[in-house]
């Protein structure tokens, strides 16, 4: 499959995530995440409006779900997402409901193997279990609590070719990446780009002299969309 560019919508208010994502559908962002943060605060009010605002675009919601798998997909999906997020963690029974509900409910789900054991099996479950994408995450706490205690911050690129060759289904890794790492994710087999938000441009690398983010998201989406994505 061709790369696709997703923006993680990690803000607190409607209003503000429609802005964002109303300039990230302008630079040829593909997928829209209503992200955890965003969910918290507003729910499926924020999904509902992510909706009407962009009736053809696809919708994640980052709800990162360990029980009540069923329910939660069902709210999300009615709500308009077209994707909902299980954790690997949770309970095989979570993981098969929320899968049951993405079928019912014509939702896709993605399965994210954070804080696995082993990175590589955690992927592996959720491909059994029936998920459609793998996200292959390093969480927030958990990077900069190894950095505090003066250890190498892991990435997700560590073993991101590893878990790209255990599975079939497309793989998304998360967590702590630079824009430069995020945009070489194909590379690796991985072709489900996110872009968190609000969005840090780096000033030595895809930044307009004038400093105008869209444009620079623009910039960022081109070299995105035009590699190709390698079999391994």
């Amino acid at each position: 499959m061709k790369p696709i560019v997703q923006i993680s919508l990690d803000l607190t208010n409607i209003d503000e995530a429609l802005e964002t994502a109303a300039l990230a559908m302008r630079a040829g962002v593909d997928w829209l995440e209503a992200g955890t943060p965003l969910i918290l605060a507003e729910g499926l009010h924020g999904v509902r409006a992510l909706r009407k605002a962009f009736p053809q675009t696809p919708i994640v919601a980052d709800l990162k779900t360990m029980d009540g798998g069923y329910l939660e997909a069902e709210m999300m999906a009615k709500a308009g997402a077209t994707h909902v997020v299980v954790m690997a963690r949770a309970h095989a029974e979570t993981i098969k409901c929320v899968v049951k509900a993405g079928r019912d409910f014509g939702c896709k789900v993605m399965g994210d193997n954070m804080i696995c054991e082993s990175m590589i099996d955690g992927a592996k479950f959720l491909e059994d279990l029936g998920c459609d994408y793998v996200i292959h995450h390093i969480g927030y706490d958990e990077r900069r609590g190894i950095a505090a205690a003066g250890q190498r911050m892991p990435s997700p690129l560590d073993q991101l070719r590893e878990v790209v060759n255990a599975v079939k289904i497309p793989v998304q890794a998360v967590g702590g990446l630079s824009l430069e790492q995020a945009i070489q994710c194909p590379k690796y087999g991985a072709p489900l780009v996110v872009l968190g938000a609000p969005l840090t441009i780096d000033a030595d690398a895809f930044k307009t002299a004038d400093g105008n983010l869209e444009a620079s998201l623009k910039m960022i989406c081109e070299a995105i969309h035009a590699q190709d994505v390698p079999a391994f």
